[in-house]
């Protein structure tokens, strides 16, 4: 005959008889569960599985709704961007920081534009330094290829 160690509420603990254990359990009008099946003697649990089922549910439930999903945006900007394009997409860009999104910005290097790699790095650090308020620079401007990209992470309400 199988032992078991025996936990729950409203019972002594201690190791029983697998049929001792199962009577006590339909006593209770409760399910025996097992909970350590590597532990010798086996532990078990009276409890109300289905109950115990659907808090676990309800808490991994609460625990996806407060964590929250990260958007990115993306501006484009040319190295020859004009000043009513750069305010344009300046003015959209304060508005992702604001919504709580993050920013990546890149200036895209068509053929021989990659010459004008140094214009491009100064337009996104303008674009830094516009957005000091609304979002704090990750990632400086890097070249990667033909674009050259920068992260903004919006600044933490309080």
């Amino acid at each position: 005959m199988q032992e078991v160690r025996l936990v729950g509420e409203n019972i002594e603990p201690g190791v029983y008889k697998l049929s001792e254990a199962l009577r006590l359990a339909d006593e209770f009008e409760l399910d025996l569960v097992e909970i350590s099946p590597n532990a010798e003697p086996p532990v078990c649990k009276i409890m109300d599985y289905k109950k115990f089922v659907y808090m676990q549910k309800k808490r991994e439930k609460e625990l996806k709704a407060k964590s929250t999903q990260i958007v990115v945006k993306e501006i484009r900007f040319g190295p020859q961007t004009d000043e009513h394009d750069y305010e344009f997409k300046r003015k959209n860009a304060e508005k992702f920081l604001k919504e709580g999104s993050k920013l990546k910005a890149f200036v895209f290097f068509k053929g021989r534009s990659i010459i004008y790699k140094d214009q491009g790095q100064i337009l996104l650090l303008r674009l830094a330094t516009d957005l000091e308020e609304f979002g704090k620079v990750e990632a400086m401007p890097v070249l990667e290829g033909k674009r050259m990209i920068m992260f903004i992470a919006p600044k933490k309400k309080k």
